[in-house]
């Protein structure tokens, strides 16, 4: 199973359940490595969506402990052991989590690869990634030349455990 996060400098992902910034190539990173794909989010990030809908060309899985939560075009599930059952139905590879930060932390270690945005800025931010770089168990096994958007430098790193 992969995850896909942009962070800054000191792996924080949003504020007030926002994104810390929006960089158009980090976008269409997105789009490109998740489309078709599988995305496992929480409800906060679903409704972080334009208009609180599901991402089109992808499965949408969404976690949330509201037994009646209901969205359009996604499957809802209720607890750990009710994704990994419907996770079992598709390729590994193919999943992506996508956030936010507790289904982050939940499902780190079923993961084996982590493609990572990283903003080598500090913003004000409220919800923050485990820093791979501190855990051993996750090593930097690729990353990009220093990327721009006006005057923020990002990279785009692979990390693999």
């Amino acid at each position: 199973m992969n995850l896909i996060v942009a962070v800054d400098k000191n792996w924080a992902i949003g504020k007030d359940n926002k994104l810390l910034v929006s960089i158009p190539d980090d976008m269409k990173f997105f789009r490109e490595t998740t489309s078709g794909k599988v995305v496992v989010m929480g409800r906060k990030t679903l409704e972080s969506f334009p208009n609180g809908k599901p991402l089109k060309n992808r499965v949408n899985i969404v976690l949330t402990r509201d037994e009646n939560y209901q969205v359009k075009d996604a499957i809802v599930v209720h607890s750990k052991e009710e994704l990994d059952k419907e996770l079992a139905k598709y390729n590994s590879d193919d999943i992506f989590v996508i956030g936010g930060e507790s289904i982050y932390r939940m499902l780190l270690d079923d993961c084996s690869r982590a493609f990572v945005t990283y903003i080598d800025y500090a913003y004000d931010a409220d919800t923050f990634f485990p820093n791979l770089d501190e855990k051993p168990e996750w090593k930097l096994a690729e990353e990009s030349e220093e990327q721009t958007y006006y005057d923020i430098e990002f990279y785009f790193r692979t990390y693999t455990k």
